[in-house]
């Protein structure tokens, strides 16, 4: 038989290089990966709980009054909830469209009419959203009770970079909580846009706490979540 020139085997393997980068799953920074992540987001609820098996709230304490910052506040998994606990709470996410989520969430608690400042800030009753970087909080020194940082700094190669934020932007005495989840490799997501990955960053607790305390920040309590004898989560709270 006949084929001219043609090498099959050549062929064959552009082919299979042009199937593997297609279906090579991409990683993505935050902004764009959460932003195509939001719309199902939330029935990730349990899986994300699971790794601090309700050690969250105990910490807190009671938030009647308080003024909360939620940095990498997403669709508001724990801004919404503290916001029914009384505090005052500004929710800040580098995604738009999870804070849209989380807005549409808020309107069902709080049925309030927002709309959208010039600054991309919408206000509720409790609750208001701010479309910013965790690295360069857009507020000034001592202006919050706590800041809350559930699910971030995995996403941030430098966190030392927030937490001099994060103390900033506290009044003395202000409490910063902070989880820092076991993740070497960011875990496949599904959405209508194909399997995505979002950067991430592996950080042993030592360094995280090492960070802390050359920022002047107290360690008040830390929580090391374990299954079996592997451990998850970090849990810190420490005081300015």
């Amino acid at each position: 038989m006949g084929f001219g020139n043609w090498d099959f085997a050549k062929l064959i393997r552009n082919y299979e290089l042009l199937y593997c980068f297609m279906s090579k799953i991409k990683i993505l920074t935050s902004q764009v990966g959460y932003n195509m992540a939001a719309a199902n987001y939330d029935k990730k609820e349990k899986y994300l709980n699971s790794f601090e098996k309700n050690q969250i709230w105990p910490l807190l304490g009671g938030l009647s009054g308080k003024k909360v910052l939620d940095v990498g506040a997403g669709t508001g998994r724990l801004a919404v909830a503290m916001s029914k606990m009384g505090a005052e709470v500004f929710a800040l996410d580098i995604s738009e469209k999870m804070l849209a989520e989380l807005e549409s969430k808020s309107k069902k608690i709080y049925p309030v009419k927002s709309s959208l400042s010039e600054g991309g800030e919408a206000a509720f009753n409790g609750v208001e959203t701010i479309i910013a970087d965790a690295e360069c909080l857009p507020f000034t020194q001592d202006t919050f009770d706590w800041v809350v940082a559930a699910f971030l700094i995995v996403h941030l190669k430098d966190p030392s970079l927030f937490f001099d934020q994060a103390y900033r932007v506290l009044k003395d005495g202000g409490r910063l909580l902070v989880t820092n989840i076991n993740q070497k490799e960011p875990p496949e997501i599904r959405t209508s846009s194909g399997t995505i990955k979002i950067e991430s960053f592996y950080h042993r607790p030592e360094k995280i706490r090492e960070i802390l305390q050359s920022l002047a920040f107290t360690i008040e309590k830390e929580i090391i979540v374990k299954e079996g004898e592997n451990w998850i989560n970090q849990i810190i709270v420490a005081r300015k």
